[in-house]
């Protein structure tokens, strides 16, 4: 019956690919040696990142997700297959003493390019030459401005939190406008109040630049609502790409699903005891789960999880497990016998 979700439709914004990617990935893959084996990290993988858009590289921990990353910037030589910049090859450290295409810039999870003793003014103006000096000082006035930390100016980088430290990395990258944005986890260390302001303003100055923007992320939900395209790694493959809306409510997998929606994942004889007609895996997410109380229902609240403004119920019968978002202002307690209502579904 294909993987779609059962009993809805949705309309997704239009995606228009150019016929030239502007970053194309071929047959890349790479292996890391250790004492007792062999980690291939990223294996045999084709990718393109459309330009002037966000693309987000998404995956469980040891995915792959950040190697790829560094072999895209040219850190590290693919043992198999090229990755190309608008059709040139992406230089290694083997071509080059300072890998990576002069186009792009990276700013790594550990800021190592900042110096913690100088001032946030000193650390962005440093990039730029002394051959203009009025150039210098508008160029890094325009970028305090666009990153929102002008009043951090005159600040010693080490003063600063690591939402701030963040903002000057990704400042001092933007001073020579690269027109590839290279980011390793870049909200780790962003305050979760903060978080948001920061993605939009890079949504922001991607919209005002047409900057490219590749970012690495272990929390699909930090990027559902920035990115314009997401790459799903899992083993070292990619096992989904497409826009984020797509990828939630049509994935190709059940990895994706988990990973994007926390999704109930089912086996084909789980889901027809549930009366859902299935040969093959289901994924319920949780919202597609009502429940209603009921002194014959099938399930039982086994605990009830609070999330802010809704509650997270685990539903059991025995034999299945289901989680499931409520959003009643009556909420049922614990071990409650209830009826499950499943409005939609996917099929694998």
């Amino acid at each position: 019956m294909g993987n779609s979700p059962h009993s809805c439709q949705y309309i997704f914004d239009d995606i228009q690919l150019q016929d030239v990617a502007l970053v194309h990935g071929k047959d890349v893959s790479i292996a890391f040696v250790g004492t007792k084996d062999t980690t291939v990290a990223v294996d045999h993988v084709d990718f393109d990142i459309e330009e002037g858009k966000i693309t987000a590289i998404i995956g469980e921990s040891g995915s792959g997700k950040s190697t790829l990353l560094k072999l895209i910037y040219g850190l590290l030589e693919p043992e198999t297959g090229e990755v190309r910049y608008r059709g040139w090859l992406v230089p290694t450290r083997k071509d080059k003493l300072i890998p990576g295409h002069d186009a792009m810039k990276m700013v790594s999870q550990g800021f190592d390019d900042l110096n913690y003793y100088a001032k946030v003014w000193d650390n962005i103006a440093s990039q730029l030459s002394n051959t203009d000096l009025e150039l210098k000082r508008s160029k890094t006035e325009e970028v305090l401005d666009k990153l929102r930390i002008h009043h951090l100016a005159q600040h010693r980088v080490a003063d600063l939190s690591g939402g701030e430290k963040q903002r000057v990395a990704i400042a001092r990258a933007l001073i020579n406008e690269p027109e590839v944005l290279l980011m390793d986890e870049p909200f780790n260390q962003v305050d979760a109040a903060f978080r948001d302001a920061l993605q939009q303003d890079i949504r922001r100055i991607v919209a005002d630049t047409g900057l490219t923007v590749i970012l690495v992320s272990h929390d699909p939900a930090e990027v559902l609502a920035m990115a314009d395209a997401l790459l799903v790694m899992q083993g070292g493959h990619i096992v989904d790409f497409g826009h984020p809306q797509e990828l939630y409510f049509r994935p190709k997998s059940t990895y994706t699903a988990l990973l994007l929606a926390k999704s109930n994942i089912l086996t084909a004889e789980q889901a027809q005891r549930l009366e859902l007609p299935s040969e093959s895996p289901v994924a319920i997410h949780q919202e597609w789960i009502d429940i209603k109380a009921h002194s014959n229902g099938r399930f039982v609240i086994k605990d009830i999880r609070f999330r802010g403004f809704y509650k997270e119920y685990v539903l059991s019968d025995g034999e299945i497990s289901l989680h499931a978002i409520v959003k009643s202002d009556v909420p049922l307690p614990k071990f409650t016998q209830v009826a499950i209502i499943i409005k939609e579904y996917i099929i694998f």
